[in-house]
């Protein structure tokens, strides 16, 4: 039995983007929780495109919830 491995990539760049893997699951269920608690202080629509944008925008829909679309939520509901 032969090592499979591909010469050309090394196993770093393996090892790297299996970590960026993870790290962005993680990042998008964590944005999916906060979502979901902030989800009574959003209308109906606003909590369905915030889903749709973490879900279908990988890196940057949590970053932006996370960054945006909370603080919105927090002033919005303080007024």
């Amino acid at each position: 039995m032969s090592d499979e491995h591909n010469p050309l990539i090394p196993v770093g760049y393996d090892i790297v983007w299996s970590i960026v893997t993870v790290l962005v699951i993680a990042l998008t269920v964590v944005a999916l929780v906060t979502l979901a608690r902030s989800a009574r202080r959003l209308t109906t629509a606003q909590a369905l495109i915030w889903n749709l944008v973490v879900l279908l925008v990988p890196l940057l829909g949590p970053v932006a919830w996370l960054t945006i679309g909370r603080r919105a939520v927090r002033v919005n509901s303080t007024t």
